[in-house]
């Protein structure tokens, strides 16, 4: 998944003559013009921070971008079910912030509430988590680094990760092959809900992906993607017992295809 927070302001600006005590009339700056997009992808699997949450599945997204605010909706609705007992459907509602720092540097502050409205809460599962995160953008000699930070306030888990991201024009196809790598860590100290002692849970996660996008026309887009992600490291400890092996946490190939129209 996928892909961060709540505020959009506005500025009046007001203009005094220097040479006369008359002032002009306070003057309202531009409001910022509203974009909404909406993609409709198929992934081959369901993998988040190198846990296999489910085998194939749609994922629709609607995202309202106003300036430096941006604010969307995404969804896992699974079509191959691979993992049994798992929170299908996911519905996860999020928002970010861009301050631009520089030419080349931007601040994002953001926040993600997961639900999962069929979720079994006896089985451990939550059915609603929420994670403020905070992104730093740095762009150098066209390689864009990401270092992000996510605390989820349900599962009091942290998450540390590094992505970064390169795109190879395709000048005489009308295209380019954007890379991604990214490398993280977390740990959570409430992983199951209404666990009594409290479980635990920890691991690191990579991936390496490549896509191309295809230019529909001006308002439409086919996307075509593939990454290898893994997770590593990564364990279960319910109170004094021994730590476990987290069964989630594997290796798999995901192929996407997404189609996106802006409006």
């Amino acid at each position: 998944m996928k892909k961060n927070l709540l505020i959009v302001g506005a500025a009046l600006v007001a203009a005094t003559t220097s040479t006369s005590i008359a002032q002009t009339a306070p003057a309202a700056t531009t409001a910022p013009a509203v974009s909404v997009s909406a993609t409709a992808s198929v992934v081959s699997q369901y993998m988040f921070r190198g846990q296999r949450l489910n085998g194939a599945g749609f994922q629709p997204t609607v995202e309202v971008a106003a300036g430096d605010f941006t604010a969307g909706v995404w969804g896992n609705f699974v079509l191959d079910d691979k993992v049994p007992d798992s929170s299908d459907p996911e519905i996860d509602l999020y928002a970010s912030y861009t301050f631009t720092l520089g030419k080349d540097l931007t601040l994002v502050p953001g926040a993600t509430a997961y639900l999962y409205p069929s979720a079994p809460t006896n089985a451990g599962f939550y059915r609603s988590t929420f994670e403020p995160s905070l992104a730093l953008n740095w762009t150098v000699e066209g390689v864009k680094f990401t270092p992000k930070f996510y605390y989820d306030t349900v599962l009091e888990a942290s998450t540390y990760e590094l992505t970064a991201g390169y795109a190879v024009p395709l000048k005489d196809l009308g295209t380019e092959l954007a890379f991604t790598a990214q490398a993280g860590t977390y740990k959570a100290k409430e992983a199951a809900n209404d666990a009594s002692p409290s479980v635990k849970a920890w691991g690191d996660y990579w991936l390496v992906g490549v896509s191309m996008p295809f230019q529909i026309n001006k308002d439409s887009k086919l996307t075509l993607g593939w990454a290898y992600t893994e997770g590593t490291n990564a364990y279960t400890k319910a109170g004094t017992a021994g730590r476990t092996p987290n069964s989630l946490a594997v290796g798999r190939g995901v192929v996407t295809v997404s189609y996106s129209m802006s409006f």
